[in-house]
């Protein structure tokens, strides 16, 4: 009796996989519940049974996109802080050191963007 190939049982998965998700997919076309609705009605803004203030699509200001990235970019830096004050007795002088460096390039791009305005919300 020879062993079944390796391959056989992920072939075996992917086809079971594939065949149940297409299967959900056909269920949920067929068994759905349909309503008749406006085209209106459907792609209003649902605001939790408040009536729309404004339009759903209103334009974000880039400066928005700017802040958050700069917030996620320290806060990261951040973690890095933490992980070092942890280990500061066991990394010596380099450790601390590579670390000061490490603060002062990330003082370096803050100050760079506080310069440039990235920092205020309002424009």
């Amino acid at each position: 009796m020879t062993p079944p190939d390796p391959y056989v049982g992920l072939a075996v998965h992917v086809l079971i996989c594939v065949g149940l998700g297409a299967g959900l997919i056909i269920a949920a076309a067929v068994l759905r519940y349909r309503v008749a609705q406006s085209r209106y009605e459907k792609h209003e803004t649902y605001e939790c049974g408040e009536l729309p203030i404004g339009p759903a699509w209103r334009k974000t200001p880039a400066g928005f996109y700017l802040l958050a990235l700069l917030f996620i970019l320290f806060d990261a830096e951040i973690a890095f802080i933490f992980v070092w004050a942890l280990g500061l007795r066991e990394i010596g002088m380099t450790g601390f050191w590579a670390m000061v460096v490490f603060l002062a390039v990330l003082l370096i791009g803050w100050g760079y963007a506080w310069r440039r305005g990235d920092l205020t919300w309002a424009r």
